[in-house]
């Protein structure tokens, strides 16, 4: 029972464009910067929006043809939408927002049983914690018996200490659910916690989907590493030997066609003895020491390198001066623009 969605959306000067499939079973992360489009996509997945092109599928049927003239009103496309205000009725009780999505009592009994919503049934949204306030969206939405889930920042209304009880709650629901879930998030902390895979949307346009620890270990474009806060990027340039250079490092790069950039992760460059393939020196400028590790920022001829070491490794040496370190060539990410 995939989803698979392949659109256009104009809104003014801005145009959506995605195109990925969320398959049975698994959490979709749809990640990038806000005003990118994500909330869009769900609108439009949702029936809240018409898309002026393309089309979207669930399980085969078709929700949206452009060219077909296909477009199911919402209440007819068994789509479960968390919102991220939630979206209760103020006035309603805790039992009635989930008996708004079906008449059977004994279903909505064990949805408060499920969601351990029995002692607040008669309280208001307002009476109940951000918490609480979200396991009777989740529990309304279940009621309906949605084929898919939309997530759309779950965790945003939420207090920061109870973001991670929270994401535990959603994680068992989902690891429950049996369809495709989308999830519209800026963090990656929830992204590494609730998501299999995940697709960047870029100023609207998708890009490729990647398996959550392959996109967190080697991310495919620039803004997919700018998202996970790489700090160290350079630009490439082909040098007079043909030889590519990464030129904010002035060191020699192997990489596939299309790259712009490369990058490396902090934790990958290596503290090594002295001169070498893949290595340059530099000072110590600005040192950073935690519990397991040391941030270091290594000021070379080319510019500033993130280095994040071992602790001990640190500490054996001791000098902020004449640090040598290496870029290991199989830590190099090769990245494409977008």
């Amino acid at each position: 029972m995939a989803l698979t969605v392949d659109i256009k959306k104009r809104l003014g000067k801005f145009t959506l464009q995605v195109s990925f499939t969320g398959e049975l079973g698994e959490v979709t992360g749809l990640l990038g910067a806000s005003g990118s489009g994500k909330t869009v996509t769900l609108q439009c997945i949702a029936g809240l929006l018409t898309p002026d092109e393309g089309r979207i599928e669930l399980d085969g049927r078709v929700l949206f043809d452009h060219r077909a003239g296909i477009h199911l009103p919402p209440q007819q496309r068994n789509v479960g939408y968390l919102f991220q205000q939630y979206a209760l009725f103020p006035h309603y009780t805790v039992e009635q927002n989930i008996a708004v999505a079906t008449r059977n009592r004994e279903e909505v009994e064990e949805l408060l049983r499920r969601f351990h919503l029995e002692p607040h049934r008669k309280k208001r949204p307002g009476q109940l914690s951000g918490g609480q306030q979200q396991r009777v969206a989740l529990a309304r939405i279940l009621a309906a018996k949605p084929q898919v889930l939309l997530l759309d920042e779950p965790f945003s209304a939420l207090d920061t200490h109870l973001r991670g009880e929270i994401q535990g709650e959603l994680s068992r629901f989902l690891a429950q659910f049996s369809g495709p879930c989308l999830m519209v998030t800026h963090s990656q902390d929830e992204v590494r916690r609730l998501c299999h895979r995940v697709c960047v949307v870029h100023d609207g346009v998708s890009q490729p989907m990647q398996d959550t620890a392959e996109f967190f270990a080697r991310p495919r474009t620039l803004s997919a590493a700018r998202l996970l806060g790489c700090p160290n990027i350079s630009p490439v340039e082909h040098g007079t030997d043909g030889t590519w250079y990464a030129t904010a490092w002035g060191i020699p790069v192997e990489i596939p066609p299309g790259t712009s950039r490369v990058a490396i992760h902090p934790h990958h460059v290596r503290l090594v003895s002295g001169p070498g393939q893949g290595r340059l020196c530099g000072n110590g400028t600005h040192i950073e020491v935690g519990i397991f590790s040391v941030n270091v920022d290594v000021a070379t001829p080319c510019g500033i390198l993130h280095v994040e070491l071992p602790r001990g490794v640190w500490e054996e040496k001791n000098d902020t001066q004449s640090i040598w370190v290496e870029l290991p060539q199989d830590q190099i990410i090769p990245l494409m623009d977008g």
